[in-house]
């Protein structure tokens, strides 16, 4: 048997495939969007993808099922409640998948979202204990998926937790404690609230350490799971929709167009929204009024998906050598609408200076003389909930999660300076920018965020 996983650690996403050596037959399961490291594995072992499965319709990425059948004229398969509008391989209970002497079999294990299954993996046809369970986002390591995202349409939190309990509780923790778990995402996904960095796990360990693998009630599993999740990035409602969709392949051979000035000008005065992927100390020396800064280094695609909208064309200023990584990461997630990249921006900055404006950032410590003064800024924390109540917070600080700070801008006072931070100084950056380009003119962020703060308070008691 061969097994791989591919774990893509911007979106904390895991991706699986498994063949019969023997037979060169294989499947992939939960492909990203960007399928050649898929293909070239495939092509260097010798091995023919004859089927794609994707445990859910996922709503933090656009899986790459399209691509991968498009590629290899592989079958896709789903979960038996699953409607597309592209032919599938409908996935029952019970189905076996015979890859050769490996083998597959299909376990519905609905509440993330009605259409979920996990797949077991059995290294020889006769075996009686599997392999390993691909559990898709119904059990992760430390945690089960979470049944309140917009996914699914017209089933509520209580109903989809219901089915969890029974998927996990009676489905799941039914297998031999020795079967390995392999799930979809891992630590850092919205997928959940309280996902392991590890990669993988065992049924007879998540019994142990998992809080909702042990026995309980329906009541009590359906209250603790839908309990204090975070807030889902805004583009997730539009992925899983897109994930049901025929849609425009994404091709990895068609590089973004390089503009001149003129031209990233003329199509940003058109009403093209210009990301910039710079660290937030250069975009902070200068940027292009309006642009939002979402820096590549970290959950750029995540962040990018929060404060962008797919409906909007694009305009990327990226670091030296990185504007295909960008777009790419911005396909993953379905926002194709790339216009063109800045070329040479260090040049181009220069000669778009009339343009071009520095970016307020505040220390801990004038940002308590400000605070202190005749016109005090009203400070805006854009940290989780979850962060606040376990770090603390700045008094009169208003409490606006990022992922909710588009919807609620048209709040703040536009006669008032703004002070953004978050935990360390990453997402205030982020903040700021999108205030700024919602047209808010006096917008700082505190430079090292809440951790800065923090540690200036203390020095002051001390």
């Amino acid at each position: 048997m061969f097994f791989a996983q591919y774990y893509l650690d911007c979106l904390s996403q895991a991706s699986y495939m498994i063949a019969d050596e023997g037979t060169g037959r294989a499947v992939v399961v939960d492909p990203r969007r960007d399928v050649s490291e898929y293909l070239a594995d495939a092509e260097a072992r010798g091995l023919t993808v004859v089927g794609v499965v994707n445990t859910h319709f996922h709503a933090d990425f656009v899986a790459g099922h399209l691509e991968m059948a498009d590629r290899t004229g592989a079958w896709i398969g789903y979960g038996s409640r699953a409607e597309t509008e592209y032919p599938v391989r409908h996935l029952a209970e019970g189905e076996r998948i015979s890859l050769g002497d490996v083998t597959l079999g299909i376990m519905e294990t609905p509440g993330h979202t009605p259409e979920s299954i996990s797949v077991l993996v059995y290294e020889h046809a006769d075996d009686t204990v599997p392999y390993g369970v691909l559990t898709g986002d119904a059990l992760f390591i430390g945690d089960v998926g979470r049944p309140d995202l917009l996914a699914s349409v017209g089933v509520t939190a209580e109903e989809l937790g219901a089915m969890l309990h029974d998927s996990v509780q009676r489905k799941l923790m039914a297998l031999p404690d020795e079967v390995r778990v392999f799930p979809a995402h891992g630590a850092g996904s919205a997928c959940g609230k309280n996902l392991s960095a590890e990669k993988s796990s065992t049924i007879g360990e998540q019994r142990a350490t998992n809080y909702a693998c042990a026995p309980m009630d329906r009541e009590k599993f359906v209250a603790l799971v839908t309990e204090g999740q975070p807030a889902a990035p805004g583009y997730f409602a539009y992925d899983a929709d897109l994930n049901r969709r025929e849609r425009p392949l994404h091709d990895g051979a068609t590089a973004p167009r390089p503009l001149s000035p003129e031209d990233f000008t003329r199509l940003r005065r058109a009403g093209a929204v210009v990301v910039d992927t710079r660290d937030p100390q250069e975009f902070a020396a200068g940027h292009l009024r309006g642009a939002v800064n979402v820096p590549a280094d970290g959950r750029f695609a995540e962040q990018a998906g929060t404060v962008l909208t797919p409906d909007t064309d694009l305009l990327v200023i990226a670091p030296e050598n990185r504007t295909d990584e960008v777009v790419t990461r911005l396909a993953r997630i379905g926002f194709d609408r790339v216009a063109g990249y800045l070329r040479n921006p260090g040049d181009a900055l220069r000669e778009l200076a009339d343009e071009v404006a520095p970016a307020g950032r505040l220390t801990a410590a004038r940002l308590r003389t400000a605070l202190a003064g005749d016109r005090p800024p009203l400070v805006v924390d854009v940290r989780t909930r979850d962060e606040r109540e376990a770090e603390g917070f700045i008094d009169g600080a208003l409490h606006i999660p990022l992922s909710e700070l588009s919807a609620r801008a048209a709040g703040l006072p536009a006669d008032r300076p703004l002070v953004v931070h978050c935990a360390g100084g990453h997402r205030s950056s982020v903040a700021a920018s999108l205030l700024r380009h919602h047209g808010f003119e006096d917008v700082s962020d505190l430079l090292g965020g809440w951790t800065a703060w923090s540690l200036a308070t203390d020095r002051a008691a001390a």
